[in-house]
């Protein structure tokens, strides 16, 4: 065993994945590859989004990049939720400014039964990336990611981000057999991506559920966890699961195959263990926004959070959601270095 693959295995994210105590608590940012970044920008001017993330150098660049500059204990994939379907053939772009946009919403039993669903050959520069990438990262351990079933159907239905998912809840109630089959496809697709990047070397994966906040646990459970779960079931790596505003519906995620819930900025995390019970790991979870404010706001915020974690099974600091484009890099990097001053 090479001293790199033994390294990674006993690295910090990993050990607090997996419920073991690690040297210091690790800590890596949503959206770090990228956002906030002078050299990413540079590096992607004129890029447009899914070209990038097709060009196996690039993402493999833009991935190392909060690496070298923070010193964060995991490095996450540069991507985007819509990838797989990008690489499957459905007509799907990602406009600046505003994000995914779909040529043609998705509403109806035929238009679900004609979606293609086959992205494995068209992602092949996605697992070049990976390969690229672990052999830069050495002892840092890599996340590959996918976006979860319901958030890829509301893309899909609404044509875009929306407010209200009026469409994507109108569908869901009103034809459940035709919302069970699009999430079955969509499970499938969001399920193999993540296949391709454990086979391709990631060491854990994260499955985004941006907008399953937007529901209730009723709802959640009976139109939605079925799916997350075929995403998540028997994947040997650790799996995190997130998303934003789900502080009501954290146990039910979990259950999707969770070892790891990431919590929003919205509940404490000493609050999310308590719901959770049984010593689970959690992810998280400083408000974003709190990163523009003066050092000292900052700081204590920081050790609020580092201590509240303490009353999981594990914890892994991170934001509540992803890096803003207007935080200060050296801000990020800060925090890295508090929170690994910190007893874990």
């Amino acid at each position: 065993m090479s001293p790199d693959i033994a390294a990674v295995r006993t690295a910090p994210f990993l050990a607090a994945a997996a419920g073991e105590k690690p040297s210091h608590t690790p800590v890596w940012f949503m959206r770090q590859a990228g956002r906030s970044l002078p050299e990413y920008r540079k590096l992607r001017e004129g890029v447009p989004m899914l070209d990038a993330c097709f060009d196996a150098e690039l993402v493999c660049e833009i991935t190392l990049q909060p690496v070298r500059r923070h010193g964060v204990d995991a490095a996450i994939l540069f991507s985007d939720i819509v990838v797989p379907l990008v690489a499957a053939g459905i007509g799907v772009d990602i406009v600046p400014g505003t994000g995914p946009v779909v040529a043609e919403p998705v509403r109806t039993a035929a238009q679900v039964a004609a979606l293609p669903s086959d992205a494995v050959e068209r992602l092949r520069p996605v697992a070049r990336a990976i390969g690229l990438l672990r052999a830069e990262l050495g002892a840092t351990p890599l996340i590959g990611f996918a976006g979860a079933p319901f958030t890829l159907a509301s893309y899909l239905i609404e044509g875009g981000p929306s407010r209200n998912h009026e469409h994507t809840k109108a569908l869901m109630h009103s034809d459940k057999q035709t919302w069970h089959a699009l999430l079955a496809k969509l499970a499938g697709i969001a399920r193999a991506f993540l296949r391709l990047q454990i086979e391709a070397g990631v060491q854990a994966v994260q499955l985004f559920d941006s907008w399953a906040g937007a529901l209730s646990e009723r709802d959640y459970r009976e139109l939605v966890l079925p799916h997350s779960t075929t995403v998540l079931d028997g994947l040997d790596v650790p799996r995190i699961h997130f998303g934003v505003g789900t502080s009501e519906l954290l146990p039910a995620m979990r259950e999707a195959g969770a070892d790891v819930v990431g919590v929003d900025w919205r509940l404490p995390l000493d609050e999310a263990a308590r719901r959770l019970s049984g010593a689970p790991v959690l992810q998280g979870n400083l408000d974003p926004a709190v990163l523009l404010a003066d050092w000292a706001v900052v700081e204590a915020e920081v050790r609020r959070i580092h201590a509240e974690g303490r009353a999981a099974g594990g914890h892994i600091f991170n934001l509540g959601h992803g890096v803003l484009p207007d935080t200060d890099p050296a801000v990020l990097s800060r925090v890295v270095e508090l929170v690994h001053s910190l007893e874990p």
